[in-house]
């Protein structure tokens, strides 16, 4: 397992991190490991990722028959 050694912190910055570790009840390296775990894990596409694959997308045009009156759906 690999050592990662994080240099220059800013004071306020690690006294959050204490404290958010001790709200959730584990050490401070823990807590640290659980945010970088966290913020590295894949995720969903992001709104902005999706407008852009839509954006690229063709364009279908449907037509619906004009004679047809459209029922709501009902779960009986």
């Amino acid at each position: 397992m690999a050592t990662l050694l994080v240099r220059k912190l800013d004071d306020n910055l690690v006294d959050r991190l204490k404290r958010r570790a001790a709200s959730h009840g584990r050490s401070v390296e823990a807590e640290h490991r659980a945010i970088l775990e966290e913020a590295l894990e894949p995720r969903g596409m992001s709104g902005r990722e999706f407008l852009e694959i839509m954006s690229r997308a063709p364009r279908v045009e449907l037509e619906l028959p004009e004679d047809e009156e459209i029922q709501p759906a009902t779960f009986d």
